[in-house]
């Protein structure tokens, strides 16, 4: 039994970075002894904000053998969005790297499924689930103990390799095989440059994000009025934010990704600040169309940007 989990979990891994992704290491399903409390005091210092959907489904978060029925392995990976183009207007309201090209969640089902289907083929009749950030699955905790990398200061996980401008996604499968070790190690030392450099001071201590605090938060997922409180500490951010990463000595090894759909469209680029200011519903419709920009729909990006540009 030894000999083929060994030999699938080479099998898997060498499929995973034929179709693109990054890396992807193995880890046991089992219970998260150790997020467990993280998870609750998180929850508990109402650090979700209006994250509602965070406090559902707390066995499941923490049992991957609760969410898929048979679970024995977290096939966890990464796929790197980074991007060295910028948007041509300095003065313009920015967007997060992860937002230039398709949607994400498009791009990485695409491909779980295509992994599920090499494995079906090749390795047997395997059931499970494939998951991107849409269900409730700790990533940053798989990947950590998949032996990905560790979660920096301002709670992203981090790769020695290639930084932290990569996104998450894993397997969880019926299929026993051979785990990684766990990455044990922190390489953020004594630097706080994220903590220093978050304008809303959502890095409340080293390894704890008051969510709620966020530009990402404040400006995605907050549905309600951004509060006043954080006028003049957006940084002119209209979606997302990348300021903990950019200023990330770690993020020095990031590469630009290889990956078509994540190329971003001429028209976002070069849309300046006036463009974005006067933006229309159908402006918004054509730029915007197979983007993770549409979550925040055309109302959510309007107010983003009256509140950056309104005294």
């Amino acid at each position: 039994m030894f000999s083929n989990a060994a030999k699938y979990s080479q099998m898997i891994k060498a499929e995973a970075l034929r179709l693109g992704f990054m890396a992807c290491g193995i880890s046991k399903a089992e219970f998260l002894e150790e997020e467990a409390p993280r998870l609750e005091s998180w929850l508990n210092n109402n650090h979700h904000g209006e994250m509602g959907y965070m406090e559902n489904h707390f066995d499941k978060r923490l049992d991957p053998r609760i969410l898929v029925e048979g679970a024995k392995s977290v096939v966890s990976l990464t796929l790197n969005y980074y991007s060295d183009e910028k948007q041509s207007d300095p003065a313009a309201p920015k967007i997060s790297k992860y937002a230039y090209g398709m949607d994400y969640h498009t791009v990485i089902k695409e491909k779980l499924k295509a992994l599920m289907a090499y494995i079906n083929a090749h390795i047997g009749e395997v059931g499970g689930r494939c998951f991107v950030d849409s269900a409730p699955v700790m990533d940053k905790a798989w990947a950590q103990k998949s032996g990905l990398g560790w979660r920096g200061k301002n709670s992203n996980l981090i790769s020695k390799k290639a930084g932290s401008f990569f996104f998450l996604a894993e397997l969880i499968i019926d299929l026993e095989l051979e785990y990684d070790s766990p990455f044990v190690t922190d390489h953020c030392g004594s630097c706080t440059r994220c903590i220093d450099a978050c304008p809303t001071d959502a890095i409340v201590a080293p390894y704890q994000v008051d969510g709620s605090r966020c530009i990402s938060y404040l400006t995605i997922e907050l549905k309600n009025e951004i509060p006043i409180a954080f006028k003049q500490k957006m940084d002119n951010w209209m979606f997302g934010c990348d300021i903990c990463q950019d200023v990330c000595p770690w993020n020095r090894f990031a590469v630009p990704h290889q990956e078509e759909y994540f190329k971003p469209a001429a028209e976002l680029l070069q849309l300046n600040q006036q463009d974005l200011i006067e933006m229309t519903d159908e402006v918004f419709a054509k730029v915007f169309k197979n983007s993770a920009v549409k979550r925040t729909k055309y109302s959510g990006l309007k107010r983003n940007i009256e509140f950056l540009h309104q005294i």
